[in-house]
């Protein structure tokens, strides 16, 4: 694994820290949403901060600090987590090419810096699917920055949710600064179809308890995804025969 050192002169660890921070504002914003959710939920102020720095998984804090509230069984609790986090399963397969050959210990590791974006952000800089140098650079370079705003934005929140209204609605707020997130990541046919299937899924999966229509939402989302770029080499295929 590289030293922080190394990688803040690295030109990969640079790109990646470029790449991941642009989107640092609505990570901040829906970080700070976390944090205030947390200690109005009843946590106190170390335990939320604990909370943070473990869990690192807003949507999953999300979905289980209404159960903490409401007194529900642990093992309720741990079961809304886990399938509200069933998609990184989805995400760490796509992960394993380029990861796979690390050993467990440096993975582990991995596994808990890696969120959402950092694997978006990456298919887009390395779009050719294959092992290539730098990658790992690149992957830690955006990585560690997205953690640290994640966890000062979420701290910030725990500590300044005493002066923070519930008037202000901070909810909203987080749910656009992703919904900016999402919509700075759809660049073409195959993003957008992707992201029309996983709105679709969602919403008509959305009886479904512990929030598993997230987890339809993403299925659907790839599946919909892989079929498009299918499509365009075929189609790429044929063009190049005629």
């Amino acid at each position: 694994m590289p030293r922080l050192r190394d990688l803040i002169h690295d030109p990969h660890a640079r790109r990646g820290a470029r790449d991941l921070l642009e989107f640092a504002p609505g990570i901040a914003a829906w970080g700070v949403v976390t944090g205030v959710a947390m200690v109005k939920s009843g946590l106190s102020v170390p335990l939320a901060i604990l909370m943070s720095l473990t869990v690192f998984a807003g949507s999953a804090q999300l979905a289980s600090l209404p159960l903490l509230a409401a007194g529900a069984p642990m093992w309720v609790i741990w079961a809304a987590a886990t399938c509200v986090n069933l998609r990184f399963v989805i995400f760490s397969a796509q992960w394993r090419p380029f990861l796979g050959h690390l050993p467990r210990g440096r993975r582990v590791a991995l596994a808990y810096l890696l969120a959402d974006l950092n694997l978006i952000v990456f298919q887009r800089a390395w779009p050719s699917g294959r092992r290539e140098p730098g990658q790992l650079r690149y992957i830690l370079g955006g990585a560690l920055p997205l953690w640290a705003v994640w966890q000062g934005a979420s701290i910030a929140g725990i500590l300044l949710s005493g002066v923070i209204p519930t008037a202000w609605g901070l909810g909203f707020a987080g749910t656009l600064a992703m919904l900016g997130l999402t919509y700075g990541l759809l660049t073409d046919r195959s993003t957008w179809t992707a992201a029309l299937v996983a709105s679709a899924a969602a919403v008509a999966a959305y009886a479904l308890p512990l929030k598993l229509n997230i987890v339809v939402a993403i299925a659907a989302a790839v599946a919909a995804g892989t079929l498009m770029d299918q499509a365009a080499r075929a189609h790429r295929h044929l063009t190049g025969q005629s």
